[in-house]
């Protein structure tokens, strides 16, 4: 009997979109990038596309849902079992696209996500309080990373020489780059784009160092 009342209960629209983003999330993407995996346009998940103008609902097309799906290689199976999952740990990260990271406001002094423009994504890997995800946009990160990936970047990891890092300076210039040598007065690291030299950076001029922890490829 209970099964026979669940399977005649009636969707919302909360629910269908909940389990887009747990569909994204179990990808290791963000919403946007679900979408642009799937061939579809960037903003077709969004938040801001979830209700018209007027208020009223906005359901994602079946055709979107078959094209996310097959991009998060999963089955309408999952996709059910998604619907269903009230169930989740909460263990979400704030979430910004990475062009945006360098706008005034983005960060705090501590440089933890601070003002307007942050999503959440789920965390794959263990969580810290300082840990946050940051989505590309274009191809400034090639060959390390495309359009659509998501960084987690953690405060709370240990930098040694070699890992991936994101930097920003105290002019607000948010850089992520492979860290080659660090010292009490200078910073040293390389672009992922192996054509371009290596930057330095005097230890004064850098806001925050933290090192990347995860991307989805």
């Amino acid at each position: 009997m209970v099964k026979q009342a669940k399977a005649r209960r009636m969707l919302t629209h909360d629910q269908i979109w909940a389990a887009l983003d747990r569909l994204a999330a179990r990808a290791g993407l963000s919403p946007s990038g679900l979408a642009k995996r799937a061939g579809l346009d960037p903003t077709t998940f969004n938040k801001s596309k979830r209700v018209t103008s007027d208020g009223r609902e906005r359901w994602p097309s079946t055709e979107s849902i078959a094209k996310a799906l097959a991009a998060a290689d999963s089955s309408i199976d999952i996709f059910v079992r998604l619907i269903d999952d009230d169930s989740g740990d909460g263990r979400t990260v704030p979430l910004l696209g990475f062009a945006l990271a360098g706008a005034s406001g983005a960060f705090d002094e501590q440089g933890l996500p601070s003002g307007k423009g942050w999503g959440e994504i789920a965390l794959p890997t263990a969580e810290d309080n300082g840990t946050f995800a940051l989505a590309m946009s274009g191809d400034a990160l090639l060959p390390a990373y495309r359009e659509g990936d998501v960084i987690l970047v953690s405060h709370g990891a240990p930098i040694r020489k070699g890992d991936r890092v994101v930097v920003k300076t105290g002019t607000g210039e948010v850089i992520a780059a492979t860290l080659k040598r660090r010292t009490a007065k200078t910073l040293d690291v390389q672009p992922f784009d192996a054509s371009q030299p290596e930057r330095r950076l005097a230890a004064s001029e850098v806001a925050w160092i933290a090192r990347i922890v995860w991307a989805s490829q």
